[in-house]
């Protein structure tokens, strides 16, 4: 049995990633995205696939990309 390194969970079906030098045991795909997966530079939701890169900040899409007001949005605020 593994310990999550995100929530602390011990799960006997655990799995680790591996990328370089770093190492991490998840209890799910859940854990695993919110520990490797980029956020938006406008949005904040977890890229997942190619994602779309602008000067050196990665975007889930091309309108996130090219929005004029590149800050994260309050909740509830009006799509920019």
């Amino acid at each position: 049995m593994g310990v999550c390194d995100m929530c602390g969970n011990d799960y006997d079906r655990s799995f680790t990633i591996t990328r370089g030098d770093r190492s991490r045991t998840y209890d799910s795909l859940e854990c695993a995205v919110t520990d490797w997966a980029p956020a938006c530079g406008h949005c904040g939701c977890r890229v997942l696939g190619h994602g779309v890169e602008k000067s050196g900040t990665v975007f889930c899409c091309s309108h996130c990309a090219e929005s004029p007001d590149r800050a994260m949005p309050r909740f509830g605020a009006a799509p920019t």
